[in-house]
């Protein structure tokens, strides 16, 4: 009888929890508590103000924030990441759901369950293949101009709230002409409440950190917990205006009746053409939450010496959203103000998201009738506050100081998701990356190098003074050779070779910059060698890579070479000099 031999399956790589857990101690217990405590004080007021940013009812918020924790503490690598609603994927999802027309606001909500479930399936795949390397194709300079660009859209589409005025649009031209034409109506109480608020937290984020440590002697890290947790103070006193000046009857817009109760758990109806209109939004939800939820776990993880597992970040990510999506609540990500604030807080283990998750099932299940009063003003002050931290303008100095190239990365991203929208931005700035790249890539750098005297070294003819010889040129390509840039270096190598004043005998391709040679540049190489050969020049390669010449003897090309290949340039110097001599 055959004996069948299952896999041996790592079973703590696939749940991370069974590493930590094993090991839990009460020490560890003491750090997670504390931080729970302090991160769902937190996430209560975020939670209700990035629900209403997606244009969800504030209990959507709440839903998000509780089971996604409790699924990326058995799934995730970090100790420290917190999961729930963020601004930018909050407005993502916003852009994608109005753009769908739906009728009433459950189909809306539905919909943005389904919009969680789609991204959630789309990380676990990409964990299952190990794709977390996809997410390189958001560049640094694109991620800064999406998410400045984005800051500045989300600050400016809650300015409504704050002059008490309808308003919509999904760019910059569409909310500033509806906020326009709203000014007339104007609410001047809620106006007055919003920039106070306002004021009190700007004051928080800029005033309060010095005065804690200058004053109460109270540590960087303690003040700064206390300056993030500071928009508690500001709903627990406009809730009290609102309630003792019956601040509704001045028409000042309010939360109103939150649902009290656990979160509804069951799957949303899938219908075959919202899943098409989704798919678009929910690829790219998933990229921009994947690279800003590792970036911060990445960050944190560093401080302490510790590690995670990108891919299996990717499956973390995807449970939470599932998690999401099967219990009432919209995409989410990892998210940088509460992680940090997790990290200080004392975290030490992702069992402090799930503490934080029963925080938040309280919360749910008790404190909702208190939030009824809360103005909506001071969830839109919340919001412009956080967002407006994330706001980086200097990257575009920066980026036209540095690279032409990157800066047009920049621009086109920032101008279009602007003008146009989220989806357009991001798009047009990962499009704009990759056709800067093979642009760049198609011109490759290529420099004829002599030998520094004294030395085995060879530099640029051209920024240094170097031993040439007449017979020999030595030309070094710095980029692999690829379909794009195959004819281009064919082109720059014959036109040196007819510059040549009669006495030229040999031509050395240094390759040391080269880590793959593709079958185009292979038949290139081919083509040179031989017209070399018709000219009577030789035609060799030094300093060539072990994975490219392995790549290289599958072929006929090294039996067919005029020349040779030699094991660094200065062998091939030396020899062929001796040879033209």
């Amino acid at each position: 009888m055959t004996k069948i031999t299952l896999p041996n399956v790592r079973w703590s790589q696939l749940f991370p929890i069974l590493n930590w857990g094993s090991g839990y101690s009460r020490q560890d217990l003491g750090g997670d508590l504390t931080a729970a405590i302090i991160v769902t004080i937190m996430l209560i007021p975020q939670s209700l103000a990035y629900a209403l940013l997606a244009g969800l009812p504030a209990e959507v918020g709440l839903y998000a924030s509780i089971l996604p924790l409790v699924a990326y503490a058995i799934f995730g690598t970090s100790r420290v990441l917190a999961v729930g609603p963020v601004a930018v994927v909050s407005l993502m999802s916003a852009s994608a759901l109005s753009a769908l027309g739906l009728e009433t606001l459950e189909d809306y909500v539905a919909a943005s369950a389904v919009l969680a479930l789609m991204s959630g399936t789309l990380l676990v795949a990409m964990g299952a293949l190990k794709l977390g390397v996809v997410a390189n194709l958001l560049s640094h300079p694109v991620i800064a101009g999406f998410i400045t660009a984005s800051g500045l859209l989300i600050a400016i589409s809650q300015a409504k709230h704050i002059l008490g005025v309808q308003a919509s649009g999904h760019n910059l031209p569409e909310i500033l002409s509806s906020l326009g034409q709203g000014l007339g109506q104007v609410n001047f109480v809620t106006l007055i409440l919003g920039l106070g608020v306002l004021a009190f937290l700007f004051w928080l984020r800029l005033g309060l950190s010095d005065l804690l440590q200058n004053k109460l002697g109270l540590s960087k890290q303690m003040s700064g917990t206390i300056v993030r947790i500071g928009p508690v103070f500001a709903v627990l006193g406009t809730i009290a205006l609102s309630w003792g000046f019956d601040l509704p009857a001045l028409e000042v817009s309010v939360v109103g009746a939150v649902p009290t109760g656990l979160p509804p758990i069951g799957m949303p109806q899938l219908d075959r053409s919202l899943l098409t209109a989704l798919i678009g939004p929910a690829v790219l939800i998933t990229i921009i939450g994947y690279v800003e939820s590792v970036s911060v776990a990445q960050t944190l993880a560093a401080k302490r010496r510790q590690k995670i597992d990108p891919n299996q970040e990717l499956t973390a990510l995807g449970a939470a959203n599932i998690a999401s999506g099967l219990s009432g609540g919209y995409a989410v990500t990892g998210g940088f103000a509460r992680s940090v604030v997790n990290f200080d807080a004392g975290a030490r283990t992702p069992a402090a998201g799930a503490l934080t998750a029963i925080g938040l099932t309280l919360a749910a299940l008790y404190l909702t009738p208190f939030l009824y009063f809360l103005p909506t003003a001071t969830l839109a002050a919340t919001i412009i506050v956080a967002v407006l931290s994330l706001v980086d303008l200097s990257i575009l100095k920066t980026a036209w100081s540095y690279s032409r190239a990157d800066f047009a990365a920049v621009f086109v991203t920032v101008v279009l998701t602007l003008l146009i929208g989220v989806e357009t931005g991001v798009g047009a700035g990962v499009l704009t990356s990759i056709a800067l790249f093979l642009w760049k890539t198609s011109r490759p750098h290529v420099a004829e190098v002599g030998q520094v005297p004294g030395s085995e070294h060879f530099r640029n003819i051209d920024r240094h003074q170097v031993l040439t010889d007449p017979s020999l040129v030595t030309l070094r390509i710095d980029e692999s050779l690829y379909f794009a840039n195959a004819r281009r270096m064919e082109e720059l190598i014959l036109e040196r070779v007819h510059r040549g004043n009669g006495q030229l005998r040999h031509v050395v391709l240094m390759c040391s910059a080269v880590n793959e040679i593709d079958l185009s540049a292979l038949e290139s190489l081919e083509a040179i060698n031989h017209q070399l050969g018709d000219l009577g020049v030789k035609l060799h390669l030094s300093e060539v890579k072990g994975p490219v010449m392995d790549r290289l003897k599958r072929s006929h090309f090294l039996q067919d070479l005029t020349g040779q290949v030699f094991l660094s340039q200065n062998c091939a110097f030396q020899n062929l000099s001796k040879q033209s001599a």
